[in-house]
């Protein structure tokens, strides 16, 4: 089939808890070493230190640690009042934003004392035999836990640009299929002034806000049109379209298929 150059695949942005544990207090460490995920440690009593970057952080009960993907790493508990903490590694396309929108980085991979107890919320993952429906509960519950992180250390400093466009991508991503969504809706969820999104957004994705919007619908009805025995009507409502001509005409122009050739191409 001939490819199609208007076909932007919407990112599928995905965060996946991959362990999670309860450490006692002993003189356990690792490192010097680095991992490929990230680890966030969660200090319930005792003492310990974490070594990173040429930097020891000095960690005590009711603080967390990160530890980054690729950076190398050593933490060890204090020989008299040795550590006890939950832990919890996750990967994903999102992580790197989540974690960033808590206020931790490779420069800053501590937070001080919680205001609550957060180590129940680090007992995310079930045992290894688990159903699916467990692993989906299982990445719940570790959005759920980093919710708590983004609301008691928020970053300090003022949104990054790339978050306004994530904001913005996300939204068009979740809501595409809505007939009544415009470009205003989507300036009004990311709340910055209105021509400064869409320079940013040109920068970030090569497209503009309206063009992306199309983009994700086109993409989503070619899908449709490979798996569904819909109609070209119900198609184009799916995808956020009243007029299914005016669907075809979009689609066209932006495949060079009308929907009908698109489904003989199959």
């Amino acid at each position: 089939m001939k490819s199609t150059p208007f076909y932007h695949s919407a990112i599928r942005n995905h965060l996946i808890c991959t362990c999670s544990g309860y450490k006692p207090p002993n003189l356990h460490k690792w490192g010097p070493g680095v991992r490929d995920i990230y680890a966030l440690h969660y200090i319930v009593s005792g003492k310990g230190i974490l070594e990173t970057r040429d930097t020891a952080f000095a960690l005590k009960a009711g603080e967390s640690f990160i530890i980054f993907p690729h950076t190398e790493v050593y933490y060890y508990p204090d020989k008299h009042d040795p550590w006890e903490y939950v832990w919890t590694e996750f990967k994903g396309d999102e992580a790197q934003r989540l974690v960033a929108l808590a206020g931790l980085g490779p420069e800053k991979p501590v937070v001080s004392k919680s205001p609550d107890n957060l180590e129940p919320y680090f007992h995310i993952l079930g045992n290894t035999n688990a159903q699916p429906f467990d692993k989906i509960r299982s990445d719940a519950k570790l959005r759920l836990l980093l919710s708590y992180y983004m609301e008691y250390y928020p970053k300090e400093a003022s949104i990054r640009s790339n978050d306004y466009v994530e904001t913005a991508k996300q939204y068009i991503e979740n809501n595409y299929w809505k007939t009544t969504i415009t470009v205003t809706d989507i300036v009004n969820v990311v709340n910055i002034e209105r021509s400064y999104l869409f320079r940013l957004f040109k920068d970030a994705t090569g497209m503009s806000v309206s063009n992306y919007l199309t983009a994700c619908r086109i993409q989503r009805a070619g899908e449709l049109l490979k798996v569904s025995n819909l109609s070209i009507k119900s198609i184009a409502c799916s995808v956020g379209y009243r007029d299914p001509l005016y669907f075809s005409k979009v689609f066209k122009k932006a495949t060079s298929f009308t929907p009908s050739e698109y489904m003989t191409l199959l």
